[in-house]
């Protein structure tokens, strides 16, 4: 009925080598996560430019270094913004904190990274009253 395929496919790739290099789950799951510690780290800068803290220079400190682990040493850029900033843009700031350092303890589980798991639940931890809305708060 039908009559068998007598050539390869264009669209068969095995057999032939690859020209990009292809990276373990391990090294994009360590890409991942200094994605979501970096970008936690700069918005920690947004915050601590409105108002500075003991708490969250130590958390700058460690997030970076934790960045400079898993990017092989490379440290992370980091943003320096002195902008005056209105209540909602602050909690604005901290509800985005608590949801990267959410997803940041999402990959570090996944990589059974203890380290990392740990500073994503402090952070996460530490952002979570200031994330709520003064109004809701209150009630």
């Amino acid at each position: 009925m039908y009559e068998p395929i007598r050539t390869k496919s264009v669209h068969t790739t095995a057999g032939t080598p690859s020209d990009f290099p292809h990276r373990s789950r391990e090294e994009e799951l360590d890409i991942q996560l200094a994605g979501h510690l970096a970008a936690l780290l700069s918005v920690t800068d947004e915050i601590r430019a409105i108002g500075p803290s003991a708490d969250l220079d130590a958390a700058a400190e460690r997030l970076t270094e934790q960045v400079a682990r898993l990017r092989g040493g490379a440290a992370p850029v980091r943003a320096s913004s002195a902008a005056a900033v209105r209540e909602p843009r602050v909690v604005a700031l901290h509800q985005r904190a608590h949801a990267l350092a959410g997803r940041a303890l999402v990959v570090a589980a996944s990589r059974a990274d203890t380290a990392a798991a740990i500073l994503a639940a402090e952070r996460m931890d530490a952002h979570a009253p200031a994330a709520e809305p003064r109004e809701l708060a209150a009630r």
